[in-house]
């Protein structure tokens, strides 16, 4: 299973750095396309987008992406709420290991 992050050439950047691998570029009008490329990949596990660019994506594609247990999805950045990593590990888990 591998990471794999979609966004902003800025928000990228640091990923790309890093060594993930799975690294797509997006503009606005390209996202929607992107990231159904990535939830189709079996190899992604973890998927990582801006929150601001979550919040662009159709409703129902968000609703998609919120209930996705295979890619976990994790949302990053942004002025909004952004989700709480705890309950998406317990989510994919099946356990909370915090307790």
């Amino acid at each position: 299973m591998e990471l794999a992050v979609v966004g902003s050439s800025e928000f990228v950047t640091g990923f790309r750095l890093a060594g993930i691998k799975k690294i797509y570029e997006a503009k606005s009008d390209e996202l929607e396309s992107v990231v159904t490329k990535v939830l189709k990949d079996s190899d992604v596990g973890i998927f990582v987008i801006h929150e601001d660019d979550f919040n662009k994506l159709p409703e129902i594609l968000r609703d998609t992406l919120s209930e996705s247990v295979d890619p976990t999805v994790v949302t990053l950045g942004g002025t909004g709420e952004s989700s709480n990593l705890r309950e998406k590990i317990k989510q994919s888990v099946g356990v909370d290991l915090w307790k």
